[in-house]
């Protein structure tokens, strides 16, 4: 486990915490595996019920780290990080709350679409500027997010890169409470400690059942996954990267 993910266990709770304030919380590889691991190996764990998402200080993700992703010595032969993590978050047996505490920015929103319940901070703000980085929408997120929150919205999120409000956010569904900043965790905490009091074979079977009309997800992944690895290897996402790290604004040729 990675120091800038940290896991703590009460009440056959495991939160989950991106503990990387200083970078925005922004997402590598490695904290990527670590997610993964951690939410793979509670599908085998009695002690572990619920699982809490949730970001240090006032961020809940900046996103994917873009100097990890541009960096091919990142990258390994096998499974990338962030695929484990994408595929561990859609076939979770162990109901997953997302506590957004901050600003969720690309998969800081996408993965939502795979939590079972999701809380927002009064703070919060969702974003999704995938086009705007010369990349596609990834988890799932080009069929998912249109039945969420509707076709039009989601084309605003996903090519206009609209920013939603919490409130917002829970007008269309993405979230299903919004709470003062002070009082988030422990909102999320009560939920997850009913979620993990009730019988679990039934939570389990229950969320299977649930998700059984998801079946089309993972091809949609795949297909994503297998654009997004093109786009990183785009001129578009090394123009989008080189400014990012010059701090202006990306040019994009036709």
């Amino acid at each position: 486990m990675t120091d800038h993910i940290t896991q703590s266990l009460e009440n056959r709770v495991l939160t989950l915490t991106i503990n990387r304030p200083e970078r925005k919380n922004a997402l590598t590889q490695a904290m990527y595996g670590a997610l993964a691991d951690a939410i793979n190996a509670a599908n085998d764990d009695k002690a572990i019920r619920a699982i809490i998402i949730t970001g240090e200080g006032d961020m809940f993700t900046a996103g994917n780290d873009l100097t990890d992703f541009a960096s091919d010595s990142e990258r390994s032969s096998g499974e990338p990080p962030v695929t484990r993590f994408l595929n561990g978050i859609r076939d979770a047996e162990t109901p997953l709350i997302a506590a957004v505490n901050g600003p969720a920015v690309g998969v800081g929103l996408t993965m939502l679409l795979h939590c079972d319940i999701a809380y927002a901070a009064e703070s919060a703000n969702f974003r999704a500027p995938f086009t705007a980085l010369g990349l596609v929408p990834e988890a799932g997120s080009s069929l998912l997010l249109p039945l969420s929150v509707g076709n039009s919205m989601a084309n605003e999120i996903l090519l206009a890169g609209r920013i939603l409000t919490a409130q917002e956010a829970l007008e269309c569904g993405l979230v299903s409470r919004v709470v003062p900043d002070a009082g988030l965790m422990a909102a999320a905490l009560a939920c997850a400690e009913q979620v993990a009091a009730a019988a679990p074979t039934a939570i389990r079977r229950s969320k299977a059942l649930i998700r059984m009309n998801r079946d089309a997800v993972k091809d949609r992944m795949e297909a994503e996954g297998k654009a997004f690895a093109e786009q990183l290897k785009s001129p578009d996402f090394a123009e989008a990267a080189a400014a990012f790290m010059q701090k202006r604004k990306p040019v994009f040729d036709d």
